[in-house]
């Protein structure tokens, strides 16, 4: 058996973003850039007024002093004139502030009488003027290649004139499950059958990976089945069969991936829960064997199919770890490296009651994995531990 990080190297080997293409504006959350992002204008493009108000010269400010109003500079339409000692252009907020102006006095501040200003109140220094570039300037950097692009950055590109913006093709992931015994919700169950779920919790996670995920339903207990179902992802970046990897009578999907032209990277890992977790490639689509218990299905995928996917999706990512304190005692570990599920909140985590790898619930609540090293003691509750977020 393959270690945790023997098991996520093999997985990553010769993993490479997958392609890029041009996304609008309101097509970036969750993409990925493909390339630094520069702007193309200087934001704001000049300097414009923060206030309703007067734009003047400061060394002409002093209570009582009388300007005359020479003209008006609302925004869109700048004045064309310069401000010269006594003057003074009736300006309002997002204005372009006139030549030879270095101060708004805000009309508060003033008394008006035709085209006549008087200085009502002290003004201590320059102000209420958004300098020309103060959010960014021509070529800067607004996003480096490799970052997750987030519901912020649209507005962010169009303010500096950037209409698209290149971004790595999201990864096809196809993912199937198998098993008679496993019917859809909604569905008369029979004794025996139970309801098909793993399903619903990886492809939302796949897609929060910045994956495609498209779900090609549940395979039966057929080796000429599931050979179809490997046939139906032939077109993916990544193919992920969930169940039948195990050592029964009815688990064919290891003989249907060979049959398939597959080749096996590896077929066992030393992790709990997750051991049958295994690794192939068939033609272009790197495929990652998943346990069917929920549990095992979940933690395996947060562990080898997360890192392949955001590989391929362009990502600088690197697994968040975190270090947390015990709210509870938990046993010593074994031969293999363990993942508990965990609620983690300031700096505190709590170990699910219940670890049984059949178990779904759990992760409801569950936001965090609690590592266990191979053969690490037992630990009591503030101990310190190390974790990986799930969300």
């Amino acid at each position: 058996m393959l270690s945790v990080e023997e098991a996520i190297s093999a997985v990553l080997e010769g993993a490479a973003p997958i392609g890029h293409e041009q996304a609008g504006l309101g097509e970036l959350v969750g993409r990925i850039a493909a390339e630094d992002v520069t702007a193309r204008m200087t934001q704001p493009p000049f300097a414009a007024s923060a206030m309703d108000g007067y734009a003047v010269r400061f060394k002409d400010m002093r209570v009582g002093a009388e300007l005359r109003v020479i003209g008006e500079a609302p925004a869109g339409a700048p004045f064309n004139g310069t401000v010269a000692a006594g003057e003074a252009v009736r300006i309002f907020t997002g204005g372009a502030v006139p030549k030879g102006a270095d101060h708004v006095v805000i009309q508060e501040d003033v008394a008006r009488e035709g085209e006549t200003i008087t200085i009502k109140e002290d003004q201590p220094r320059p102000r209420n003027i958004r300098a020309a570039g103060i959010d960014f300037k021509e070529g800067d950097v607004l996003a480096e290649k490799g970052m997750r692009l987030h519901d912020i950055h649209g507005a962010v590109f169009a303010a500096a004139n950037i209409n698209k913006v290149s971004v790595y093709r999201r990864p096809k992931v196809a993912v199937f499950s198998n098993g008679d015994e496993l019917k859809e919700p909604g569905a008369d169950l029979k004794p025996g059958e139970i309801i098909n779920s793993n399903h619903y919790a990886l492809t939302a996670m796949i897609s929060g990976w910045g994956g495609e995920a498209v779900y090609l339903g549940c395979a039966p207990d057929s080796e000429e089945a599931i050979r179809d179902y490997f046939r139906g992802g032939a077109e993916a970046d990544v193919v992920i069969p969930v169940g039948g990897a195990s050592v029964g009578d009815y688990d064919f999907v290891k003989s249907a991936f060979a049959k398939e032209g597959g080749e096996t990277v590896f077929s066992k890992v030393a992790v709990r829960p997750g051991k049958p977790t295994w690794c192939g490639n068939m033609g272009k689509a790197r495929v990652i064997g998943l346990p069917g218990n929920p549990a095992s299905a979940i933690v395996t995928a947060a562990l080898f199919v997360q890192p392949l996917v955001r590989r391929l999706a362009g990502e600088i990512w690197s697994a968040p770890f975190l270090k947390a304190r015990l709210t509870a005692p938990v046993g010593a570990n074994g031969g293999r490296e363990a993942y508990l599920r965990a609620e983690e909140k300031d700096g505190a985590v709590a170990p699910a009651s219940n670890q049984d790898s059949s178990l779904l619930f759990p992760f409801a609540k569950a936001n965090a994995l609690i590592r266990r090293p191979v053969n690490a003691p037992a630990l009591k509750a503030g101990d310190e531990v190390e974790c990986v977020r799930l969300r």
